[in-house]
């Protein structure tokens, strides 16, 4: 039974990627952060299955930016495959919080990656890692679709920290010959999307609408267009490349891209709505420095992996939509239930 360690492995990469590996019979460790609520929705399924949890499927209490911790788990877990999935992930909240991110993705990829290279160092063990990249690096592009090949031009601390934790595993690849991947992966959604996220946001707005329990939707620029495919397509992606001979770096995209506002328009439509009348623009939510357009081209990974998405924009924003539409109608009846219990005077 092979064994892998996942950090970020309560946010939906992670979730998604433990689905994958229990579903390939692994043994998965995942870590946690501590905090004042046990924040693992996502993983309920197999938290609450005892077939599998502390079985299976174990969690550990960690930080990316506490090394001690960090080295300690790994020598514990004995992992043969490291998933580096944990980061402050939101982009627009890395202007808000740059140190804090460059923290959690930066250091806390180089406390990984050091940890890493010491523990096979001293086991003996021949382990794989594989590293978050982001598309967010090419920020202003340089060239349209983005390949590997296309320099980065990051427009935020969260892109900015991305890329120095890309080159640092570059660097430990090449310096140490380390079995490192990176996954330079485009954005990819689904149901299990945090709300601040701007295809969520859209819709839990749809659903709540529809219900009468929100009236308006305020997003930021609705032009920026995004190369947005399905999370669980992109996990499967992560796999493969640690099942190859040799690391390398890889696209993982649709091809396709699409406007906030074309996906506004798709995502109301669900429930045959126009968006038009339940959107408006909030200044707040734009970025200091935007990132106009990304499209990508995973030639690479077709052709070396064996992988292309299953899902298209259509059928994942028609996933995400029915599961808030069916959240929103839950959402009202709690309202008209706890009206009936507590009438407002």
């Amino acid at each position: 039974m092979k064994k892998a360690l996942v950090t970020g492995i309560s946010g939906q990469d992670g979730s998604y990627l433990a689905d994958l590996l229990l579903a390939k019979g692994y043994e998965v460790h995942g870590i946690i952060r501590r905090s004042s609520s046990f924040n693992t929705s996502r993983l309920e399924h197999h938290i609450q299955n005892p077939e599998v949890y502390n079985k299976k499927f174990f969690l550990h209490y960690g930080d990316l930016t506490d090394y001690t911790t960090i080295e300690k788990l790994i020598y514990k877990c004995n992992p043969d495959e490291i998933y580096n999935l944990g980061a402050q992930s939101h982009v627009r909240v890395s202007f808000d919080a740059p140190v804090y991110t460059g923290e959690t993705v930066g250091i806390g990829t180089l406390n990984m990656l050091e940890a890493f290279k010491l523990y096979q160092q001293n086991s003996g063990k021949k382990v794989r890692f594989y590293q978050a990249s982001s598309s967010e690096m090419y920020g202003k592009v340089l060239e349209i679709p983005q390949k590997e090949t296309t320099p980065f031009y990051p427009r935020s601390p969260y892109a900015c920290a991305k890329a120095y934790a890309h080159y640092l595993a570059v660097n430990y690849r090449e310096s140490y010959g380390l079995h490192i991947s990176c996954g330079i992966l485009f954005n990819h959604e689904s149901p299990r999307r945090g709300e601040t996220f701007v295809t969520r946001k859209i819709t839990r707005a749809v659903g709540k609408i529809y219900q009468g329990l929100q009236r308006k939707l305020y997003l930021g620029n609705l032009d920026s267009k995004r190369d947005w495919g399905f999370a669980g397509d992109y996990v499967e992606a992560m796999w493969l490349m640690l099942q190859q001979e040799q690391p390398d770096d890889y696209v993982i995209a649709t091809g396709v891209t699409t406007s906030v506002r074309d996906f506004c328009k798709k995502a109301f439509d669900y429930c045959k709505m126009d968006y038009e009348e339940y959107v408006e623009i909030d200044e707040k939510y734009y970025r200091p420095a935007e990132v106009d357009i990304l499209i990508g081209d995973y030639t690479k990974a077709k052709t070396q992996l064996g992988w292309e998405p299953k899902v298209n924009i259509n059928e994942l924003i028609n996933m995400m939509a029915e599961h808030d539409f069916d959240l929103a109608r839950r959402d009202y009846t709690l309202h008209v239930y706890d009206n009936k219990l507590n009438p407002r005077s």
